[in-house]
């Protein structure tokens, strides 16, 4: 009987994932019995790999020796390990970067000032550090390993994350240009359209274990910079059909909501939406324990859709998602039309339009620009708030039609200031009014989210890691770029003042622990950043690229100290 009832709640797509990713998931779980939960990193036992084949694996495992109370001791589980299972680092090996030179020729000219030249190529050096290749190993016996078999050399983000990320590597790349390491680059780039050309997206990442969600879409952006320094009409070429590909995919489906504004018009934007309703197999142990408060298995498979959907935004966990700050269990991403995804899919059309434009695609300029203008528009009906001077994430109501069209109310917009909310400035045409742009500037001038070292992710302090008091790397980056491309003064000014006080806590976190950091303290200079489900992590791929697109930028007079 439950079980017809628990199918019968089930609702929206799911993608299965993979046998072996089922089988690491129960070590995983005996693992957490048998070794505790102090300093317990469930991501450890899933990025393990086989040395036989699953079925002898899994029997070995079943045969295991348990207590009267159905327990498995540490020894026996050490020899198991010890003997079938690989650790993560075995499938993943070193691999200079063809590109790497130590200080490249006419690298960072304007940075003037000898102590950060010193730490700008020291943080240069790391890309050495964080190369890595996907083992032989892998590419003969994909169905023992959960890491994909990418053919590029490819950069980690650095600690407990030894594969490759989709939105990390926008960042990644930036940093890379400003090393002038423009093959590497672009292997990345070819990494990423193959996930496209296997599963129809680019995965959250590269184990078997994402292939149900993604992360924000930012391949275009990155093709598009990589054209930029090198001319390279070859690797456009190759690379648009997958973009076209991908588009389809976040704009089409269970991604796509129809949404009418207060004039009658409907208009079309997109959501977050995982394709699963279990606990992420990365973190299984910690989502089971997040969601055995709720009291069924309906509620708990949609807290697991809605948390997997929140990692899919890349703002994994943050107040931003939830009806309750306070309350994990009230997470509710695909209930939001982001302003985010919103702002890199107009983005991706506009790059998309660009790119087709330089290989004489005209009818795809077309279509695009065109959708970009809609885009615009639904952005602009839809989740502008002219009193604020900032966008908004819409909070989705029940539809009252049979068509699931959405009626637009100003109450479902999330009055809330978040950083996500100054993305658009990211795109050309929604920085490209300065009256606009000028009250975007005083609305973020006034948020409360610019602290003394940089931009505040919101406002709450829960606990989550994106939420107060961290700051990001990559809505850094993002907003002081899109300040400082903007045509005012006033937006330029306060981009370098943002680029400084970032740099300089980047600067003085690595001086006091030798590390960059995947996340900071914005209210002080020279802390970094703490919260979520994992310990604090360092390397790191994308505080390196932003450090080095910075200070490509905006360089670093002589006479200006970079200290605290």
């Amino acid at each position: 009987m439950n079980m017809i009832k628990a199918e019968s709640c089930a609702k929206g797509p799911v993608i299965p994932t993979a046998p072996l990713v089922v089988f690491l998931e129960k070590v995983q779980e005996t693992a957490l019995q048998v070794y505790g939960h102090k300093g317990f990193d469930p991501k450890l036992f899933v990025d393990m790999s086989l040395r036989q084949n699953l079925e002898v694996t899994v029997e070995a495992f079943n045969k295991i020796p348990r207590t009267v109370n159905g327990s498995v001791l540490k020894n026996d589980l050490d020899g198991f390990i010890g003997k079938y299972l690989g650790g993560a680092d075995e499938d993943l090996v070193y691999v200079e970067p063809v590109d790497y030179v130590v200080e490249p020729e006419g690298f960072l000219p304007k940075v003037k000032n000898a102590e950060v030249r010193a730490w700008a190529l020291e943080v240069h050096s790391l890309w050495k550090n964080l190369s890595r290749k996907v083992s032989d190993h892998v590419l003969e016996k994909p169905e023992l390993y959960t890491l994909l078999p990418l053919k590029n050399p490819v950069i980690i983000p650095g600690s407990r994350f030894k594969e490759v990320y989709y939105w990390d590597s926008y960042w990644v790349i930036r940093g890379l240009l400003a090393s002038k390491m423009y093959e590497t680059a672009k292997g990345i780039v070819y990494n990423l359209i193959s996930l496209i050309d296997q599963f129809g997206y680019v995965l959250n990442g590269a184990r078997a274990y994402y292939s149900n969600r993604r992360q924000p879409p930012v391949l275009a952006a990155m093709i598009v910079e990589i054209y930029k320094r090198t001319g390279d009409l070859d690797f456009v070429t190759r690379s648009l059909p997958s973009l076209l590909k991908e588009y389809h995919f976040w704009n089409s489906g269970i991604h796509k909501v129809t949404i009418q504004d207060a004039q009658g018009s409907n208009h079309s934007l997109s959501r977050y939406y995982a394709m699963w309703n279990k606990p992420r197999p990365e973190s299984s142990t910690i989502d089971s324990e997040t969601a055995s408060k709720l009291p069924n298995i309906c509620e708990k498979r949609e807290l697991y859709r809605q948390l997997a959907s929140a990692a899919e935004s890349g703002w994994d966990f943050s107040s931003r998602w939830m009806r309750n700050k306070s309350d994990l269990t009230t997470t509710s991403t695909t209930s939001i039309l982001p302003v985010d995804l919103n702002a890199f899919l107009l983005k991706m059309e506009l790059d998309i339009a660009f790119l087709a434009n330089l290989i004489g695609e005209s009818s795809t300029v077309t279509h695009y620009t065109e959708a970009s203008q809609n885009r615009q528009k639904a952005m602009n009906s839809i989740l502008w708030n002219a009193e604020m001077g900032q966008w908004l994430d819409y909070w989705l109501g029940n539809s009252n039609t049979a068509e699931d069209i959405y009626k637009w109310d100003d109450l479902h917009q999330n009055k809330k200031s978040f950083a996500s909310n100054f993305v658009p400035l990211w795109t050309e045409t929604l920085r490209s009014d300065n009256i606009t742009t000028q009250k975007v500037v005083q609305s973020l001038r006034s948020s409360g989210l610019l602290q003394p070292a940089g931009i505040a992710m919101t406002l709450s302090k829960t606990g989550q890691q994106w939420d107060f008091p961290n700051g990001w790397p990559p809505l850094q980056h993002i907003i002081i770029e899109g300040l400082s491309r903007s045509g005012l003064e006033e937006a330029k000014a306060l981009a370098e003042d943002i680029a400084v006080r970032w740099l300089k806590t980047n600067c003085v976190t690595y001086k006091k622990t030798g590390s960059m950091h995947e996340k900071y303290d914005v209210t002080e200079c020279g802390a970094y950043g703490g919260g979520g489900e994992y310990k604090p992590q360092t390397g790191f791929g994308w505080s390196n690229g932003v450090v080095l697109a910075l200070l490509e930028e905006f360089g670093w007079p002589e006479d200006l100290k970079i200290d605290c």
